[in-house]
């Protein structure tokens, strides 16, 4: 039964899935008018912060009469309030989000605004004008700047590319978090706005709007009276949106001790973080203390007296208002190290306390400090420094431009097109050469490795480089994303494209029966691979994009509809040979690489890993597509030296520590690498107890993927005459994959039992190769055998059966190459048991710069900087 409730629920996925497409598809065929403002902030929330200030100015803007403003909320049954304001103007709709008639504004809209981010499916059409205005200059880390950022920022990210206009508040907000923390120097290609928050002006409140919002908050059950406010205003502390914590009562029962300490004379309030919000609003006991979500926040700092926050970056927009602030952090050591804080806390522009019982005095103390503080000219350093001088500076640093009139400058330069008086600046001059990598699938697999190597080798100060990959989600995946240098943009892949499922249908018929490419696109396929591109890096261009992992035809379709860019794309492996490789019992690339093949044609480069594997691919491939020889170049893949020799210094025993998928750390028996199933029973603790002490033996060695192409069936054959001549011979082989059982048999057949071992998968499988005798490869065939370098990283003698890649793999170095056959490869282990296979030897560094001068060559002939270091 639960096997039919999950199908049911993946059927049930599918059609949904399948539905917003088609409704995305039906959107879109809708013509963009210019005269539709879409506004969203917070995800649907409310009609808050800037979003609403640009609202308010453009509805009363005579000369914007013509526009029409559409609100998408979360739910139409909330925001009441609102909805009645607006309810007589005819110009004026609200939408729910994720509707169809949210589908068909965000499609449609003229003009699209947001103070947070768009869902995944989002992808900016011709036409569009995009401000995202951010919702807060910050103090708390952003972006990449945050534990795991590029994975928790992808969308983010996103939406930043896709913008026309990004808002900030100041020029901090735009060098520390756009251009650094979102990595969008070179990336961006529109403008930032540093005119100050529009949000902000709403806080400038005359004595009658200072009436009418603490008559809103009496309406909402608050009793106010003449009492001034103190607003208790944290951040929410959670990392994941989806699921946030409710610490709702904590912050309940904090107002109420803040309010014992103050006295009657003040009335503490409660404003939480939007997340936290659902938690509360429901509450009896918060009827009194709660600031409505619906009550903009800028209205309410207008009528706040004292602020008390912690990392929030409410206390920005307070500053203007030139009143006291207090930061209670009873967390700060915790939260400094896990989230991070861009200033020290003792620099903030106010006190700082970690108790709770603290603030009553720390409150009474602001309420004195600014009528006692020494001039800004006093010559008494303590004087200088003090809280109403260091306020001082903080706005002029961090509200320049927050003057009550930001919205206004904002919708001149939006809607009216007034850029050339504006305080604008461009993020896309950036000198080095931009890069985009399509880079697979993630699994822990050579062509990740090699990704990662290269990514971790390239001059950074040369080349901007970015990466492009589905959103990992499985263990190994994300410890490879981990892996990526952090100098490197991340566009993480999710969601499915845009556009008719029939479309797509087509689009998968093409890629089953690759004949049917040999048409021209038809305007429908240029517009469904042209609205991908823009939903999964916006407005972003490249000088090169090179797909990477060259084994699927998605990646090769979408990297070939980028702007104009030198576009390249790998092959790994003699692609001729993989169309009949068996997968398990299938050949499953017989007709997904053809549909790769079938699009080689419009590369600028074909590039193959390794001299000779150019020559194979370029003969087989070369007259069948009618592709040029001179498509066809080479450039190695690099090999991660540092990383192998801290491998080989690790012990055996650290072996225990394997990779595998979730399902095998939670004890499912079973675990999972590139995609296999293999089982559960990994390791045979008794090989790495004799491979320790085993006095005399003479270990063999290989690692590979079981599957029929690195063909161990071999080795093991082999191995079985070399046994029965030198009872001290050993040999483990080191891997995962489909052939697990069978080898096992194999070794079971042949009386091996006892000296022969399948093991594997291991992370790091290198002190298995620094403990063993001889490395032995008995592939059919390989692109670029990386596992050969890494075995002369090891010093190992190398016997390797004869297939074209190997002679130049290493070629200043000893191996010996033997037949492909049992008793060739047999006649190899002989030699190196007479000792007449000598200790291969490579040098990392200076291999690794002649392979990244081979890929710099190939991916971007012509780039903006020369620069190549290792």
């Amino acid at each position: 039964m639960p096997r039919v409730i999950r199908l049911i629920r993946q059927l049930l996925r599918l059609v949904g899935g399948a539905s917003r497409a088609e409704l995305q598809a039906l959107a879109r065929r809708g013509a963009v008018r210019a005269d539709v403002v879409l506004y969203e902030s917070f995800a649907g929330n409310g009609v808050l912060c800037n979003p609403e200030a640009i609202f308010r100015e453009a509805l009363r803007s005579p000369d914007l009469a013509h526009l029409h403003h559409v609100w998408a909320l979360d739910s139409l049954r909330e925001h009441r309030a609102v909805q009645a304001e607006f309810a007589g103007d005819r110009r004026v709709r609200f939408v729910r989000r994720r509707s169809l008639a949210y589908v068909r504004a965000l499609a449609t809209s003229g003009y699209l605004v947001n103070n947070a981010t768009f869902p995944a499916e989002f992808s900016k059409r011709p036409g569009q004008v995009y401000l995202n205005t951010w919702h807060g200059t910050p103090l708390k880390r952003m972006g990449y700047d945050m534990p795991n950022g590029a994975l928790d920022s992808a969308n983010t990210l996103r939406n930043f590319v896709a913008a026309d206009f990004l808002l900030s508040q100041n020029p901090f907000m735009t060098e520390r978090m756009y251009e650094k923390a979102y990595r969008l120097r070179g990336a961006f290609r529109g403008l930032v706005i540093e005119e100050g928050y529009p949000r902000v002006d709403r806080q400038f409140l005359r004595a009658e709007e200072s009436i009418v919002v603490r008559s809103r908050l009496e309406a909402d059950g608050i009793r106010l009276g003449d009492r001034s406010v103190i607003l208790f205003a944290p951040t929410w502390k959670g990392t994941d949106f989806s699921s946030p914590a409710d610490d709702a009562n904590e912050l309940f029962e904090q107002a109420k001790e803040i309010q014992a300490q103050v006295g009657p004379e003040f009335l503490v309030l409660l404003k939480t973080h939007q997340v936290v919000h659902r938690f509360a609003r429901d509450r009896p006991e918060f009827r009194e203390i709660l600031v409505s979500n619906d009550l903009p926040t800028n209205l309410m700092l207008g009528i706040t007296d004292i602020l008390i926050t912690d990392y929030s970056s409410i206390f920005f927009d307070f500053l203007p208002l030139e009143r006291p602030i207090v930061f209670f952090t009873p967390d700060d050591l915790d939260y400094s190290a896990s989230r991070g804080l861009y200033f020290p806390l003792d620099e903030l522009p106010g006190p700082v306390v970690t108790q709770l019982s603290e603030l009553g005095e720390a409150i009474r103390s602001c309420l004195t400090a600014t009528d006692s503080e020494a001039p800004n000219n006093s010559k008494d350093p303590d004087a200088a420094s003090g809280p109403a001088t260091r306020s001082a500076e903080w706005r002029e640093r961090f509200s320049p431009e927050d003057d009550g009139g930001a919205a206004r400058r904002v919708v001149d330069i939006v809607f009216r097109g007034m850029t050339d008086r504006a305080r604008t600046r461009s993020l896309a001059e950036d000198p080095r050469t931009s890069i985009l990598l399509s880079i697979g699938g993630m699994r822990s697999n050579g062509i990740t490795n090699s990704a990662l190597n290269l990514l971790a080798a390239i001059d950074h100060d040369a080349y901007d480089v970015s990466v492009i990959f589905n959103r990992p989600r499985r263990a190994q995946q994300l410890s490879n994303q981990q892996r990526i240098p952090h100098q490197v943009r991340q566009f993480h892949r999710q969601g499915g494209m845009n556009g008719s499922k029939v479309t797509h249908l087509f689009r998968r018929l093409q890629e089953h029966y690759p004949q049917l490419r040999r048409r021209p696109e038809t305007a429908v396929e240029q517009r469904m691979w042209r609205t991908e591109w823009a939903r999964c890096f916006g407005d972003t261009q490249f000088d090169s994009v090179v797909e990477f992992s060259g084994y699927t035809a998605f990646w090769a379709s979408l990297l070939l509809h980028s702007p104009q860019a030198f576009r390249s794309i790998w092959l790994h492996n003699d692609l001729s040979l993989e169309t009949r490789r068996f997968v398990g019992s299938r050949r499953r690339m017989k007709r997904s690489l053809p549909a790769v093949f079938s699009v080689y044609r419009d590369f600028d480069a074909l590039v193959s890993v390794s001299e000779s594997l150019n020559r194979i691919n370029r003969d087989a491939l070369g007259t069948r597509y009618s592709l040029s020889d001179e498509a066809f170049v080479f450039a190695r893949n690099l090999v991660d030296e540092a990383h192998v020799l801290e491998g080989l210094r690790a012990p055996l025993s650290s072996i225990e520590e394997f990779d595998t998928d979730e399902a095998a750390t939670q004890g499912r028996g079973r675990a999972s690498l590139d995609g296999d199933w293999i089982d559960g029973d990994w390791i045979d603790a008794d090989w790495i107890d004799r491979m320790q002490r085993d006095d005399g033996a003479i270990w063999f060695v290989t690692v590979g993927r079981f599957s029929p192409e690195k063909n161990q069936a071999r080795l093991i054959r082999a191995f079985s005459e070399i046994s029965r001549d030198t009872p001290a011979a050993r040999l483990v082989v080191v891997g995962h994959g489909p052939l697990r059982d069978h080898l096992k048999q194999l070794i079971d057949s042949h009386g091996l039992s006892a000296v022969a071992f399948i093991v594997g998968p291991f992370a790091n499988p290198f002190p298995v190769l620094a403990a063993a005798d001889c490395f032995v490869l008995s592939s059919d065939y390989e692109g670029q055998p990386m596992v050969l370098l890494e075995a002369a990283l090891a010093g190992l003698p190398i016997v390797s059966v004869e297939f074209d890649s190997a002679r130049d793999a290493l070629p200043d170095s000893p191996i010996r190459i033997v037949p492909q056959s049992d008793s060739g490869l047999a006649d190899g282990m002989r030699a190196f048991l007479r000792g007449e296979v000598g200790a291969a030897v490579l040098d990392g560094v200076a291999y690794n710069r002649s392979a990244l001068a081979e890929f710099c060559a190939v991916a971007s002939p012509h780039p903006k900087a020369q620069r190549i270091t290792i």
